[in-house]
C-alpha cells in the first residue's frame, strides 16, 4: 500500500486527488499539509487524516509519495524538498514556473530515483487515442491546422476561488491554468514544437487576469495549431477538437462525444476508440512500483511549461514570440 500526502489543497483538483488515492486499491491517504493552515486543516478534517503545519514533518514521517496542488509559484521549492526526502511525486501542471524549475525539478527525481509524473489527463482519454491512431497511419499526411477549445464560467459564475486570479500565484491566468488541456493536446497531435507563438488575453471580468484567451502556433512547414480557452463561456462550452488534413478533416465534440471525419468532402467511417487508457495517476502509481519514469509524460510536460511561458510573453508583448527551428 502507497502511503500518500496531499501538499497544499490550493488547486481546485486537489479534492479530486484526494478521491482518486482513496478508491485506488494500491493507495491511501495518510496526510495533508499545506501553507494555509485553515485551508489545511479544514481539508485534512474533510478527509479524516491528520494535518501537518510542517512540511519538513510531513516529509520526515511515514509517506512513501505526495501529490502537490500547492499554487504553481510553490511547486519548484515543495516538489524538490519531497524528491530530496525519496518521495515520489503526482504535480498538477504546471510542472514548474520556467523551464529552469522544470529542468531542476526532473533531474532531482532522476537522481533519487523516484517516480515523478505530471497530471495531463486528456493524453489518455478516448478521443485522443482515436485521433493517435489517424496521426499513427499516416493515411492523410501531415496535420495543416487544428484547434483545440476548452472553457467555461468559472468567472462568470463566480464558482473559482479568488486565488486563481493572483498572477503571482497561479503564474498567469485562464491560460496558464484551463489552457493548458489545449496546449499538450497540441503539442502531441503535431509531435514537435512550433517556432512561434502569439497570444491575445482578454479580461472580460476584470480581475487582473486573462479570463478570454486565443493562443496561435507556427510550425515550420506552415502548419497552425490554435488554442482556445477561458472561463467566460455560459455553461461547459463543448471541449471541441479540430484537425484538417490536405485531404481529410476531423471533428469532435461539436454533436456531444462523437466524431466526423470527411474525406474530399465527404462523410467517411471512423472507428473510434470506445475506452479512455489508464489514468495519469494511474500510471504514476505503477511508476512508484517500479521505480521508475514516465519520460513521455515528463517531455511533455517540459513542453507545456515552455509553450505556456511563450504564450504569457506574448500577451505581455504583444508580439509572436519565436523559437529556433529544430
Amino acid at each position: 500500500m502507497l502511503k500518500v500526502a496531499i501538499l497544499g489543497f490550493w488547486h481546485v483538483h486537489a479534492t479530486g486527488y484526494a478521491e482518486m488515492i482513496r478508491d485506488h486499491p494500491g493507495t491511501e491517504l495518510v496526510a495533508v499539509w499545506d501553507p494555509d493552515a485553515q485551508r489545511g486543516a479544514e481539508a485534512a478534517e474533510r478527509w479524516g487524516v491528520p494535518f501537518f503545519p510542517d512540511l519538513d514533518a510531513v516529509l520526515a514521517g511515514d509517506v512513501d509519495a505526495v501529490v502537490v496542488t500547492t499554487a504553481t509559484v510553490e511547486h519548484a521549492d515543495v516538489m524538490l524538498r519531497a524528491v530530496a526526502a525519496g518521495k515520489h511525486v503526482f504535480a498538477e501542471k504546471l510542472l514548474g514556473v520556467d523551464l529552469g524549475e522544470v529542468d531542476a525539478i526532473v533531474g532531482a527525481a532522476r537522481e533519487a530515483g523516484v517516480a515523478l509524473t505530471v497530471a495531463l489527463p486528456r493524453l489518455h482519454e478516448h478521443y485522443t487515442l482515436t485521433v493517435d491512431r489517424l496521426l499513427r497511419s499516416g493515411q492523410y499526411g501531415d496535420l495543416t491546422y487544428a484547434r483545440v477549445r476548452l472553457a467555461h464560467d468559472g468567472s462568470i459564475k463566480d464558482w473559482l476561488p479568488k486565488r486563481f486570479y493572483d498572477p503571482e500565484e497561479a503564474v498567469g491566468g485562464a491560460f496558464t491554468d484551463l489552457g493548458c488541456h489545449p496546449v499538450y493536446l497540441l503539442d502531441h497531435f503535431f509531435g514537435r514544437l512550433p517556432v512561434s507563438v502569439s497570444a491575445v488575453y482578454g479580461q472580460m471580468t476584470g480581475r487582473g487576469v486573462d479570463d478570454n484567451s486565443v493562443v496561435t502556433f507556427g510550425y515550420g512547414n506552415g502548419a497552425i495549431g490554435v488554442a482556445e480557452t477561458g472561463f467566460v463561456t455560459p455553461g461547459y462550452s463543448p471541449f471541441t477538437i479540430e484537425l484538417h488534413w490536405n485531404g481529410a478533416s476531423l471533428f469532435y465534440g461539436y454533436s456531444g462525444d462523437s466524431f466526423q471525419l470527411w474525406e474530399d468532402g465527404r462523410p467517411a467511417d471512423l472507428e473510434a476508440a470506445e475506452q479512455d487508457g489508464p489514468t495519469p495517476f494511474e500510471l504514476w502509481v505503477g511508476h512508484t512500483a517500479a521505480g521508475t519514469l514516465d519520460e513521455a509524460n515528463l517531455s511533455a510536460a517540459r513542453n507545456l511549461t515552455e509553450l505556456v511561458t511563450m504564450a504569457n510573453a506574448s500577451a505581455a508583448t504583444g508580439t509572436a514570440v519565436s523559437r529556433p527551428h529544430e
